[in-house]
């Protein structure tokens, strides 16, 4: 019967410099190289492409401190105004959309309309106003 042998490689596994030379060029994190998301435009971009194509290009930071704008269009504010029965709805730091209809007449004053929503709530009797900051 014909004796196999190991790969050589396989017995260095359990000392410590094993791969890396010297026992200098392994003491930290970096001896690790490609592991994670190194190599994003090397030997693992088409990984990424396939798998994670949100993380191409994601450079730099956003601000948390800018504070955007909500949304609501009319058939959230006609159905707030059936429910509450109120004529006078005011929405701070909110934009009115033009989506769907205005049921009743009511004044609305938001932080924001859209050209289309302004004309939607003058032919339902209503008024717009916009809060100033």
């Amino acid at each position: 019967m014909v004796i196999r042998k190991d790969k050589k490689n396989r017995k260095y596994f359990g000392t410590r410099r094993w791969g890396a030379g010297n026992i200098k060029n392994a003491r930290g994190a970096g001896d690790r190289g490609g592991v994670g998301k190194a190599g994003l435009r090397k030997h693992k971009f088409t990984w990424v492409t396939a798998k994670h194509p949100e993380l191409i290009r994601s450079k730099g930071f956003s601000n948390w401190n800018t504070k955007k704008m909500k949304v609501v269009t009319l058939n959230d504010i006609s159905r707030m105004a059936s429910v509450e029965k109120k004529e006078f709805i005011e929405l701070r730091n909110i934009k009115v959309l033009s989506n769907g209809e205005l049921t009743s007449k009511i004044k609305i004053s938001a932080a924001g309309f859209s050209k289309k929503a302004i004309d939607k709530i003058k032919n339902a009797g209503g008024e717009a106003v916009i809060i100033e900051k």
